[in-house]
């Protein structure tokens, strides 16, 4: 068994304290990853507080991880020992479905196996997340992260790079086509990013005015204060496709008439309450209202190597591993600029 330490949460809603624990030894097809840097993922608050379902304490949480392959089993074939490799929001799948024979692991019949928060397949020990030294993955789970990649900015891009780049491909954004995304956070912004670098006109809709400047930096043309309803109504029938990445409630409604006849909206946000949608807009505009998940292996590979194609990563604010409770109240009051990443580096001086 391999010795790591980590942070975690002892059970819902604590805060998040050192931790040591063990990863299974390597197995044929398994990578032992240094994890170097971690994105903090809204998604960690809300499992690390128990506010979505199933939970397994204590919990360590973290997808979004980039790190250096420190050993690999007998059979792995793609990668070697010093290479750059990252670690997204799943470990394993069924890997026998037909989900997962077309590379949409994320929607595997059996349920994908989650990076933390979850049960190994083989064993039924608990998954542990990114905020540690190490983890132990199945190859086909690992990603290659280009030698000139920014490491740090580049982790966010294993949830919240394909969470945005996914729906994008599956609905084939591109240039010429006008798209809104709906929020500008850790999602928001990397999403302004790809739709543009698609070759896509870009209009935020947001609540505030005070977010346009940075909008326009990220790669919008324009920004639509959504509780002016006047601005909304001006927006009518304008968009080829919309990404909704707002986790709160909001009215769907008014942004679903801003989609042209065929128009998509998807959503990528959670709200932990119901919204209600009228059947209007939908009929009268032939519009559709769609959701997405991630995306599979090859696609986040995929994503990954646009990225680095088009100079694309995450806007981050970097802190250690002992901020991480303070970063999470920040993130309650969306005091982040775009995402929070930890330094593992910060957890030599840990003492558990």
């Amino acid at each position: 068994m391999i010795k790591t330490v980590g942070y975690a949460a002892q059970q819902a809603g604590a805060k998040l304290t050192p931790f040591e624990f063990l990863h299974r030894e390597l197995g044929a097809n398994d990578i032992l990853i240094e994890i170097l840097y971690c994105g903090v993922c809204h998604s960690d608050v809300h499992q690390a507080r128990g506010e979505w379902g199933a939970k397994i304490f204590p919990m360590v949480p973290g997808h979004e991880i980039v790190g250096s392959v420190s050993r690999v089993g007998s059979d792995v074939t793609r990668y070697k020992v010093g290479d750059s490799v990252g670690v997204g929001c799943m470990v394993d799948s069924c890997r026998q479905c037909v989900s997962c024979h077309e590379n949409l692991e994320q929607f595997c019949v059996e349920g994908f196996t989650a990076t933390y928060n979850s049960l190994e397949r083989e064993r039924g020990t608990p998954t542990w997340g990114g905020y540690a030294n190490y983890i132990v993955v199945r190859e086909e789970f690992v990603l290659r992260i280009a030698p000139k990649a920014d490491l740090a900015r580049t982790a966010p891009l294993l949830c919240a790079g394909i969470t945005t780049y996914s729906p994008m491909r599956q609905w084939n954004v591109g240039q010429g086509q006008k798209v809104a995304v709906i929020g500008l956070g850790g999602l928001g912004h990397m999403a302004i990013k790809i739709a543009a670098a698609l070759g896509a006109e870009v209009t935020l809709f947001t609540r505030s005015n005070a977010k346009q400047e940075d909008a326009l930096r990220l790669g919008a043309s324009k920004v639509v204060v959504s509780k002016d309803d006047a601005a909304m109504a001006a927006q009518h029938n304008q968009f080829d496709f919309i990404l909704d990445t707002v986790s709160a409630p909001h009215d769907l409604n008014a942004h679903l008439q801003t989609l042209k006849r065929d128009g998509v909206m998807v959503m990528v946000g959670m709200s932990p309450d119901s919204m209600p949608v009228s059947p209007a807009p939908l009929v009268m505009g032939r519009r559709i209202l769609a959701g997405s998940l991630i995306g599979g292996i090859a696609e986040t590979q995929e994503m990954l190597d646009f990225c680095v194609q088009h100079n694309i990563s995450s806007d981050i604010e970097l802190i250690n591993i002992q901020d991480i409770n303070q970063a999470y109240d920040r993130m309650d009051k969306a005091d982040v600029k775009y995402r929070f990443v930890i330094d593992m580096g910060s957890l030599q001086t840990v003492k558990s």
